[in-house]
């Protein structure tokens, strides 16, 4: 009897149920990658969308005279004189050099005489501004922009300044 070469035997190469053996680990690799792709792309998204955003209390106001170095501080008083992008405020108490950053270029932040209320931080004997509320009620906040790409929430909320009343939820 002689033996003829059968068409069912799955050591010959070339055949139907090799081929899909020899894939299979390529596809699910594939998929693996997929899946990792979408779950980075999903927390980014994720991510950016519950970024907290910066957010400032508006603190009480103290004396000029009673400012500790390296603490946050809020001053309120008069616009006496304007250096670019600095000022000086006058409580009665004492004088304070109050500097805006980039905010304030062009001494059109301020004018003399306005009275305001500034809060920042108080270092090496002047105050650094964070927000500057002026008498009418309109705050300004002097903080640079955060660094980065902005996403479609600092688009929609820009940078203005929301004053919340104490005790009022926000």
């Amino acid at each position: 009897m002689t033996e003829t070469p059968s068409s069912s035997n799955p050591a010959e190469p070339g055949k139907p149920a090799d081929s899909r053996r020899a894939r299979r680990p390529y596809l699910t690799g594939i998929f693996a990658v997929g899946l990792v792709a979408l779950g980075v792309i999903a927390g980014a998204g994720a991510m950016a969308v519950d970024a907290p955003r910066d957010t400032t209390m508006l603190i009480q106001p103290i004396p000029i005279s009673s400012l500790a170095p390296y603490s946050v501080v809020a001053v309120k008083g008069k616009v006496v004189e304007i250096f670019g992008d600095k000022f000086v405020i006058d409580d009665g108490s004492g004088r304070a050099l109050v500097e805006t950053g980039r905010r304030g270029e062009g001494g059109k932040l301020v004018t003399a005489g306005e009275a305001l209320t500034v809060q920042g931080h108080f270092d090496d004997g002047f105050i650094h501004g964070d927000i500057i509320v002026h008498a009418d009620g309109r705050a300004e906040s002097l903080k640079p922009p955060r660094p980065g790409p902005r996403g479609l929430l600092d688009r929609l909320h820009g940078r203005d300044v929301d004053i919340v009343a104490p005790g009022v939820p926000g």
